[in-house]
């Protein structure tokens, strides 16, 4: 529990950094998904310009999206140009190990099941390289109504329990039109952090660290295999207690 969200970032891109390199030098590389939102660029830019950002051998991290906004590639709320203005145009990073979903300007044209469908494909390829654990770490934000990634109360893509990505047609938070990874992709990662602050997520985290019933609180289902970690701040904390 940090006191604040600029501490919460920091803290949260001072361990990343770490995990990472230690997970380079157990195997070589290392995968990691990354999440949208101010909490998620917060913590990209804090590793941009953290001291330790070189103990990381970029261009041997695999990078992943868990989810984004079905916009054209250049359009400012695209989850991709954001990461890349934070941090990713600012580091070694080999690009066939980068992995953003596809824009609706993209090579599959204004389809977001198309979309969904070649991210698929990505994820088979990297679970034939990598086994049935595809990322070493998924940042995940946590929304007001308990959402993570694009997955929202009793949606059918929370409720999905086969695909590991699909497309979202009527997201509750603008824009409507959305790719984004399913919880049974999500729970093939290795460690789960989920990044939240605020009073305005105090009951969604308390509720999610009772149990809440994932299809009314998708963040209850978000699980890493090994690990899954809880960064909040003191305000997002404070109904824990109660639940």
């Amino acid at each position: 529990m940090l006191p604040n969200p600029a501490r919460l970032s920091m803290a949260v891109a001072a361990r990343l950094l770490a995990r990472l390199a230690d997970v380079q030098s157990q195997k070589g590389t290392a995968s990691l998904v990354l999440t949208g939102g101010r909490t998620g660029i917060a913590v990209l830019d804090h590793v941009r310009h953290h001291a330790d950002r070189d103990a990381v051998d970029w261009s041997r991290v695999d990078l992943f999206w868990g989810d984004e906004r079905f916009v054209p590639r250049d359009h400012a709320e695209r989850n991709e140009r954001q990461a890349r203005e934070a941090l990713l145009d600012h580091i070694p990073l080999d690009e066939r190990r980068v992995h953003p979903m596809e824009p609706s300007d993209g090579r599959v044209g204004d389809d977001p099941e198309a979309a969904a469908a070649a991210y698929r494909e990505v994820l088979a390829a990297a679970g034939r390289e990598r086994g049935d654990t595809l990322f070493d770490i998924c940042l995940l934000g946590v929304g007001e109504d308990g959402h993570v990634a694009s997955l929202f109360p009793k949606s059918p893509a929370v409720r999905e329990d086969q695909l590991t990505v699909v497309a979202v047609r009527d997201s509750p938070k603008p824009p409507p039109t959305r790719i984004t990874l399913t919880l049974p992709a999500i729970c093939r990662a290795s460690e789960v952090w989920l990044m939240t602050w605020g009073i305005g997520k105090a009951d969604a985290v308390a509720a999610a660290l009772s149990g809440a019933d994932e299809l009314t609180l998708p963040a209850t289902g978000a699980r890493g295999r090994d690990r899954t970690l809880w960064f909040l701040d003191t305000a997002a904390a404070s109904a824990i207690s109660r639940g």
